[in-house]
């Protein structure tokens, strides 16, 4: 293929992309949900909106979140579009646009530590979502969050269709591989929301449109077409099996290294949850949890480590079930007093969610309506999840862990050492 070619093509296929409402599947509900899924932020926030394409994603954050957006993209027509749009509704002053490839953030407008907030909706591909979530977290101020989607399997078998497109278009992982990479990367998961179909809707519908209008003699475009015409084909015939999943990310705390248990780490764990409650009931829970083979999770028991490697706190997830699915238990959660309030608890939790995410674990439930909001839990009520004893509502808690597949109804079945 000659130079002039390669240019002719990417002409044509900018050609049909000019204009649109979006370049990836998204929608102004989906980025106000993963919005309020990042949690508070500073007032007027600085905001890094990368692969911004003609801004829809940087427009609402500026007008909603009162955001003092950089919107960063290569593509210098769609800057244009969104300098246009920003000025004509109204939070202009709010938006910088800086022509950029997000793969080299090196110049003077990226320091490291400058913004609250990194947003990404369907362009990590450009350099990879591993590199992305690597790379981008220097970029965050203390307490900073990132919002980066990628398209995942969401099945666990894909068609030869489906995997013959993604192959020759950039490799897919399921979503629990995907979350292995974040993890590695040096991130926690605040929340994972995999698309609606009406997403891809909202990028699919006009860019058919365009497809049908567009003059198929210019230069480039009879390949940008038949390229674009696959595209919307494999999604028709193929769209069951992936899906693009938003991660709401932060980096992991760096005070307190956390792991799985381990052999050597019995009799300290069992320590630590006789110090943190009133009585040994917990410590003897966790004992009885382990005896059993249909309720312990090898990997799902966890212990984030003091400066002298000893666990300084603990949490487990065990098998339950609700109705005939199989579910997570989260108790007991334990700081030895020496470390509580200084982060150790909520490192270890987040910990072990991720662990069960990356094992492909789907959902989680408790019994304790303090604390844990902060890590996504809601009353298990709205998901027709209920215990089979008596306990105010709010009590009773869940959280979704995988959003690709269906939330299971019915009553909670405990283990039976939690006697209930």
């Amino acid at each position: 293929m000659t130079d002039h070619t390669d240019a002719s093509r990417t002409e044509a296929f900018f050609t049909l992309h000019h204009r649109l409402p979006r370049q990836s599947p998204g929608s102004d509900a989906t980025t106000r949900r993963l919005l309020a899924a990042v949690g508070p932020l500073p007032d007027r926030p600085r905001v890094l909106d990368l692969g911004c394409g003609p801004g829809r994603a940087a427009l609402l954050l500026a007008a909603e979140a009162g955001a003092e957006v950089t919107a960063v993209d290569l593509h210098q027509p769609f800057l244009d579009e969104l300098r246009e749009a920003a000025g004509a509704r109204g939070p202009g002053g709010r938006i910088r646009t800086v022509r950029a490839d997000m793969g080299d953030l090196t110049g003077p407008e990226f320091p490291a530590g400058s913004f609250d907030l990194v947003w990404a909706e369907g362009s990590a591909y450009c350099i990879g979502f591993a590199t992305a979530v690597r790379d981008w977290q220097r970029l965050l101020a203390p307490g900073g969050a990132m919002m980066i989607s990628e398209c995942v399997w969401t099945t666990d078998t894909p068609s030869a269709g489906a995997r013959g497109f993604w192959d020759r278009n950039g490799s897919l992982r399921t979503l629990p591989e995907t979350t292995a990479v974040a993890v590695a990367a040096g991130c926690t998961v605040a929340e994972v929301l995999v698309q609606p179909d009406s997403d891809w809707d909202e990028y699919y519908v006009p860019l058919a449109e365009r497809v049908r209008s567009a003059d198929p003699t210019a230069p480039g475009m009879e390949w940008a077409l038949a390229a674009t015409r696959e595209e919307l084909a494999v999604r028709r015939d193929h769209g069951a099996e992936y899906g693009y999943a938003a991660y709401v990310l932060r980096p992991a705390d760096p005070r307190w290294a956390t792991r799985p248990e381990t052999a050597a780490d019995r009799e300290a764990v069992r320590a630590v949850n006789t110090a943190a409650f009133p009585t040994r009931e917990e410590a003897d829970l966790v004992d009885a949890l382990r005896a059993d083979p249909d309720a312990w999770l090898p990997g799902l028991s966890y212990v984030a480590e003091a400066p002298d490697g000893s666990p300084a706190a603990y949490a487990l997830l065990t098998r339950c079930r609700v109705g005939d699915a199989p579910a997570l238990a989260l108790a007991p959660v334990a700081t030895s007093p020496a470390h509580q309030r200084q982060g150790a608890g909520q490192a270890v939790v987040r910990a072990v969610l991720d662990a069960a995410r990356v094992r492909g674990e789907a959902l989680v439930v408790l019994g304790h309506p303090d604390y844990y909001p902060r890590f996504g839990f809601g009353p298990a009520s709205r998901h027709g999840i209920r215990p089979g004893f008596e306990v105010p509502d709010e009590a009773m808690m869940a959280l979704v862990l995988d959003g690709s597949v269906p939330v299971p109804t019915g009553m909670i079945r405990y283990p039976a050492a939690f006697g209930v």
